[in-house]
This record gives structure tokens, sequence and C-alpha cells, in this order.
């Protein structure tokens, strides 16, 4: 599949600066969004998921190959995301939609080796969307995996990775009273990025 070209560098500035600035209010999780999907016949599905990296190229976030997500990626691989800071002065919503793609291995294994020990386990003890029987049967696979894994490093599960989301469109929302919102969009077309605003 051929490279798109990378977010414009004013998309960027303003989302590092609007994602930096949401980071110093109290919300609890600035990095949460809601992760957009759809299945091969086009149902669609929507869940909270945690931005982990983000750069020209786009958004990434860590799951399961194999969990309901990563199953509908694979048949339908566009997603859409959203991020709502609504702590912010002037609250804001940010609208990104694109192709996705999965990380390469070592930016995947840089960041598995980054999270927290019992994270690691989890991962290996969950098998993710699947039916559960009972909470204990979880709790006996985390321990099967802490005691495979006793006294050494946990390497990621095989089937555990990270998706892009690899924008062609993304919009600041700017809450304004009264519903005169502001809304700034950028979409890519025949390979170049343009810019309009849209009406609340």
């Amino acid at each position: 599949m051929d490279a798109m070209p990378n977010l414009p560098a004013e998309v960027l500035a303003t989302f590092t600066q609007l994602f930096d600035a949401a980071r110093g209010t109290p919300d609890p999780e600035p990095t949460a969004m809601t992760l957009a999907t759809a299945s091969a016949d086009g149902r669609p599905t929507a869940r909270t998921v945690l931005l982990k990296e983000f750069d020209a190229r786009g958004f990434v976030f860590y799951t399961h190959i194999a969990s309901a997500k990563g199953r509908e990626l694979q048949a339908n691989p566009r997603a859409a995301l959203l991020f709502h800071w609504k702590h912010l002065p002037q609250p804001v919503q940010v609208r990104i939609e694109g192709r996705v793609e999965i990380v390469d291995d070592a930016q995947a294994d840089a960041y598995f080796a980054s999270r927290p020990r019992m994270s690691q386990i989890g991962a290996w003890a969950s098998r993710q969307s699947q039916t559960l029987d009972s909470r204990a049967d979880f709790e006996a696979a985390i321990a099967a995996a802490e005691q495979r894994f006793d006294g050494r490093e946990v390497p990621r599960p095989p089937g555990w990775s990270g998706y892009r989301v690899v924008p062609d469109g993304i919009e600041f929302w700017y809450g304004v009273d009264f519903r005169l919102h502001e809304r700034q969009r950028y979409d890519l077309r025949d390979g170049v990025w343009s810019k309009r605003m849209l009406y609340p």
C-alpha cells in the first residue's frame, strides 16, 4: 500500500497543543478516545481506548489482534477516533478518520516493555473479548502467567500489537455558548490536504 502524506504541521501542532493542555486539567484520563470500527458488513461498534503514541504518521493504540476490535479492523481496516476534552476553558472535540495499519514489531516491543509488569502478565492471561466462564478462570490464568515468567522479563505475547490510525480527515471542534461552535476541518484528497470551516 502506498504511503499516505503525513499530517500537516499545522494539524500536528494544534493537536499537540490541545493534548498538552488537556493533560494539565482535572480530566482523569485525557488520553481516552472513542474508537469506532465496523465489521465487514458495516455493523459499527465503539469503545474507549487510550492513545499511547502520536506523530505526523498518525495515532496509536494497543490491543490483542484477535480481540473484537482487532478482528473488525482486519476485516475492515478503517476507523474513527474521538477525543472530548470538556475540562479545557473552551471544550474541545477532535474527530479523526482514516485507515489503520499495524505498527512494526520493534515499536510494539518497545511499548510493551514499558508497561507495568502486571499489565504485561494480564496481556498473556487475557483471551480478550472471548467468553469467560468465571472470574476464577481468569485469576488462574494470571497465576499461571506469573509462574511462567517468574524471575525473568515478560515478552510481548504473539498477537498483541499496536494499531496506527493514519488520518485522511481530522476536525477540531471548539465549543461556544448557544451552540455557536467553531469547527475547523482538514481532509486529504488525491494526496493533498485541504482546510475549511464548517457550520456548527
